[in-house]
């Protein structure tokens, strides 16, 4: 679309189309369909965001901006009136080995499955297939070492599922609950990593 609409109008067309999508949509594409530059529509979508996000906001709707796109998405304490109104069973909760894979990648990413293994002491191939399949994490790269090992990290549905816009937003662990047994071979992972974008 080629015409320019009026600022309100265009926040209005960005919410249109980010309530219709049900995912993410790229800045870029919605630059493309409203003739601006992704980061023009940024903008926007920041000026948007306290209207749906900040504790007073009376909407049941959470605007999340992620690095290159956003979404809307209902609000967490709606989700029993959500699941009741659609019929809707509720989801498989992550078991408590995936949780704790979860979060040793997400606070050690890159990370190999080696080093997720020798944090939890078993193995985590099964957590680690779970995951993958959930898209929750996914391989980022490989490690430059012997046998090449996958790096893994979360993905933006990561961010999504659990309601934060950037890894800077998980809340702060003791060093101790995160680190490797001393005589690990698998300790040093962040060097010499080829991460793919």
């Amino acid at each position: 679309m080629e015409d320019t609409l009026p600022v309100a109008d265009t926040e209005a067309a960005i919410e249109a189309i980010l309530f219709a999508a049900g995912h993410p949509v790229t800045y870029e594409k919605l630059g493309a369909v409203l003739g601006l530059t992704p980061r023009e529509v940024r903008l926007l979508v920041e000026n948007l965001a306290p209207s749906y996000n900040s504790k007073s906001s009376p909407r049941g709707l959470h605007l999340l901006l992620f690095d290159d796109s956003c979404q809307l998405c209902t609000k967490e304490k709606y989700a029993p009136y959500i699941r009741e109104a659609l019929g809707i069973k509720r989801g498989g909760n992550l078991s408590a080995s995936s949780l704790e894979v979860l979060a040793i990648v997400a606070y050690n990413q890159p990370t190999t499955r080696a080093y997720i293994d020798a944090v939890r002491g078993v193995d985590s191939s099964y957590s680690v297939g779970k995951l993958v399949d959930q898209e929750l994490i996914r391989i980022v790269g490989r490690l430059d070492a012997p046998g090449r090992p996958a790096l893994y990290g979360t993905t933006e549905k990561f961010l999504r599922v659990f309601g934060i816009n950037s890894l800077s937003e998980l809340p702060e662990v003791g060093q101790e609950l995160m680190s490797l047994p001393k005589n690990q071979a698998d300790a040093n992972i962040g060097t010499g990593a080829d991460t793919q974008q």
